[in-house]
């Protein structure tokens, strides 16, 4: 029996043993449990406070009107940033590449976007693409800025959606495609147009860098702050004009002045009093579409429109159109709002002409028509009304009331892709310009340059050959430079046009080639009529330089320059007096002074300044036997 007692006794030991092992994992499993629920709850709680953060941020973004106040924004971002959220990472590694309020650090972007990249963020994908291309902090590579570009589009990124269309429909690092171009730009277009038919579009200032060099603050796309104020006064003195004038500036946020909505309505109403029409209908229009200074009311919008259309005005007319076509106030009414869009389009008002494109293009009160549809959107479209460019566009893609033509679908559709909110760097890129952050305004100009924007290339050109940037090594500037140059010159920049022969006559950037640089003068002498470009031709064929020796159509190019150009005018005078001089030297020392003096025709030979070349040659003469006297 006691080897059975013994083994019973064994069997109760081990159940117990079992049964505490079995309670000990147990219990550690519910460690493991709590202790992974408080993981889960302790990062839930961190994610929702980066959420909250970045969402604060955000808030101070939209509210602020002051740097100041924006740069409270990113201290937001950089909190939410430090706790994982992505949008926030985002945020920052735009800070950091473009310099906002002054804190450009490549490397730490580029660090940024790489660790973003691997969690599928679209936005760094592109950045990526970007530098690059471009070689900025990276090695320069356009294989990878391919790539990189591509899987950006693929994840929803209109920005490489954009840079790949101008990359197939300029064959650049690609087999020129302009189908694929279209697909690319269309989406991109689809979205822009969507966003045009809930609000109007901002329009945008692309200031040119290489109109006003010297003085750039005078440039007429941005408004200086002391003719600001000026403007300001004679508004306070009762300017009806003015007063309409900065109403619209603040109303859509123009010539660098913030979107201000109660300044708007403030100088349209003293405007109004004084019984402008435009005043009276833009008052319509912010009670129309609503605001925090006029808010959504459609009795209110109706009246103005009514007190403006009853002076005849086309904004007037046009918001009444409005009004009956999509019911606002007013049954729906097509008959009224045909009768008012008419009006309104044949004052020239373009977006009532576009009004009536998209009523005879989907039908709407009227039977479908294409060809009167093709009509009113060419209209509209001539006074740059994006909506109108868009279904030109559309219209050209599907060949729908017109022969098909990729091409020209395609550059409607670019068109209307460079009025999407990334045009805003445009401002930021010339503001950080006029305050000597070359670096921060490069990068801003560099991406639009990108993503096709003529204006945008050749500011980036312009700024490189400055050579006063810091993130790219010298010897890369004028090749970069040359590079946009011959893009913006392919977009029709007779002014780049013009620089690509300067830089292969000088070789910067590239191998000395007269002959080249012949070419590119000769098509913006005769595509463009570029004074300049006459000039410098006129003095290849003077000398035989990369073309045959021509003095005949070197005078002729030099007068042809005179006359493009009033500023050419002392330039060809003494390019000219020059010419003559030389070869009249050569006429005497071969002993031909004689028998040319008798057939050669002053006026035709040295042109109207003949008379001063003559004394010129008396005086020095003069000087020559005085001083030999003297000696």
């Amino acid at each position: 029996m006691k080897p059975l007692s013994l083994l019973i006794e064994i069997l109760i030991i081990l159940g117990v043993m079992i049964r505490n092992i079995e309670a000990e994992k147990h219990n550690k499993k519910q460690k493991e449990r709590n202790v992974t629920t408080q993981r889960k709850q302790a990062k839930k709680n961190f994610t929702d406070e980066g959420d909250q953060l970045f969402k604060m941020g955000i808030k101070i973004l939209q509210q602020s009107k002051s740097q100041k106040q924006k740069a409270e924004a990113y201290v937001f971002f950089a909190k939410a940033a430090n706790m994982g959220n992505l949008k926030a990472m985002e945020k920052m590694a735009d800070a950091l590449l473009f310099g906002n309020f002054g804190m450009q650090n490549i490397t730490a972007a580029i660090q940024l976007y790489e660790s973003l990249a691997k969690e599928g963020s679209y936005k760094a994908q592109n950045a990526l693409g970007f530098l690059s291309s471009y070689g900025i902090g990276m090695e320069y590579n356009q294989a990878k800025a391919l790539i990189y570009y591509t899987f950006g589009s693929a994840g929803g990124s209109m920005m490489s959606q954009m840079i790949l269309g101008y990359r197939y429909l300029s064959g650049i690092n690609v087999l020129q495609n302009c189908e694929v171009a279209l697909n690319h730009y269309k989406k991109v277009a689809d979205y822009i147009a969507d966003k045009l038919e809930k609000s109007e579009s901002i329009p945008v200032e692309k200031v040119r860098l290489t109109e006003r060099p010297e003085n750039l603050s005078s440039n007429s796309e941005i408004l200086d702050w002391d003719i600001y104020q000026y403007y300001k006064f004679l508004a306070e003195r009762g300017d009806v004009q003015i007063q309409v004038s900065l109403g619209q500036l603040h109303l859509i946020g123009r010539k660098g002045l913030d979107q201000d909505y109660y300044k708007a309505l403030y100088y349209f109403l003293k405007a109004a009093k004084a019984g402008s029409a435009n005043a009276m209908a833009f008052i319509g229009k912010m009670y129309l579409e609503g605001n925090a200074a006029a808010p959504q009311n459609n009795a209110t919008a109706f009246k103005y429109f009514s007190m403006a259309a009853s002076k005849g005005n086309a904004i007037g007319l046009h918001g009444l159109g409005l009004l009956y076509f999509y019911g606002k106030g007013v049954p729906v009414n097509y008959a009224e709002a045909l009768k008012y869009f008419q009006k309104a389009a044949e004052k020239g008002w373009p977006n009532a002409q576009f009004q009536l494109g998209f009523m005879y293009y989907s039908g709407s009160g009227v039977w479908k028509d294409y060809k009167l549809a093709f009509k009113y959107f060419y209209l509209a479209s001539q006074s740059g009304q994006p909506l109108a460019i868009y279904y030109l566009a559309e219209m050209y893609a599907t060949g729908t009331g017109v022969l098909r033509s990729c091409r020209t679908a395609v550059e409607l559709y670019k068109g209307v892709c460079e009025l999407g909110h990334w045009a805003e760097k445009f401002l930021t890129a010339y503001f950080a310009y006029k305050d000597g952050d070359i670096d921060s305004s490069l990068v801003q100009y560099a991406l639009l340059a990108e993503m096709g924007y003529e204006v945008a290339q050749s500011n980036s050109a312009f700024i490189l050959e400055s050579k006063k940037v810091k993130i790219l090594e010298k010897e890369k500037m004028y090749p970069m430079a040359l590079l946009l140059w011959n893009r913006a010159a392919i977009q029709g920049n007779a002014f780049a046009r013009v620089k690509i022969g300067d830089y292969h006559y000088y070789g910067y950037g590239t191998k000395k080639d007269y002959q080249t640089a012949a070419t590119h003068y000769s098509i913006a002498a005769d595509k463009y009529h570029s004074a300049q470009a006459m000039f410098n031709l006129a003095y290849m064929y003077e000398h035989g330089l990369g073309i045959a020796k021509d003095i005949h159509l070197a005078r002729r190019l030099y007068d042809m320059a005179a006359q493009t150009s009033p500023d050419a005018h002392i330039p060809v005078f003494f390019a000219l007096m020059k010419l003559e001089t030389v070869h009249l030297l050569q006429d005497i020392l071969f002993f031909k002074f004689t028998m040319c003096w008798k057939w050669m025709k002053l006026d035709n030979t040295l042109g109207p300044y003949w008379d001063l070349f003559v004394i010129g040659l008396i005086v020095a003469v003069l000087i020559f036997l005085l001083r030999n006297h003297y000696g």
